[in-house]
């Protein structure tokens, strides 16, 4: 979830009130309100989180309250995961996630964690890769409203390939579902869908 300051909610609920999402506006609405540098980060970060659009050199407009509403709470983290230039696995309730297929899903848009093996002295690495895509992260355990993901730094990663991202391995992942009665469905999805190979 993208973390808009408090003045850049105020600049938005400006904008939205005067204009509404289809009358343009100038960067110059804000000058004798803040100084130049300020107006200049808070159309940066508006536009940056897709509050509000340029239409040309010197014009904006507001997105509808509604879209920047969902924005606010998609998930992006198996999208941007992709990019990273580091080892990781996805592990626990999120290898359970992806190898049942999603039969078995622990998000929501209240609450969506990922938890993720990545190798001890990559941890400053994923720190950063998480915050410039906008996305908390907590190492070992931590919760906020959303997407979030759950660092847990390791020695060494094994792991395997499925649907494009690196996931714990099958058989551990099955494991891990025969012992917690939460996820028993994906259990009996993952036996029936992959057979001999869980053994």
């Amino acid at each position: 979830m993208y973390e808009i300051p408090q003045y850049c909610l105020r600049a938005y609920a400006l904008f939205f009130t005067k204009y509404g999402s289809k009358e343009m506006f100038q960067q110059s609405e804000l000058d004798w309100i803040v100084s130049q540098s300020m107006k200049k980060k808070i159309f940066s970060i508006l536009l940056k989180a897709g509050w509000i659009k340029k239409q040309n050199r010197n014009n904006y407009v507001c997105i509808q309250p509604e879209q920047v509403m969902k924005q606010l709470v998609q998930f992006k983290v198996p999208y941007i995961i992709k990019q990273a230039q580091k080892k990781y696995a996805f592990t626990g309730m999120s290898a359970v996630e992806i190898w049942s297929d999603y039969s078995y899903v622990q998000r929501s848009i209240e609450k969506s964690p990922y938890f993720i093996k990545i190798l001890d002295k990559d941890l400053t690495y994923w720190k950063s890769f998480l915050s410039k895509n906008e996305v908390p992260c907590y190492v070992n355990n931590g919760s906020t409203i959303g997407e979030y993901v759950i660092l847990i730094p390791v020695k060494k990663i094994l792991f395997e390939k499925n649907n494009d991202l690196f996931v714990e391995s099958l058989k551990n992942t099955i494991k891990l579902a025969k012992q917690n009665q939460m996820f028993e469905y994906a259990y009996k999805y993952m036996l029936k869908k992959y057979g001999s190979a869980t053994t």
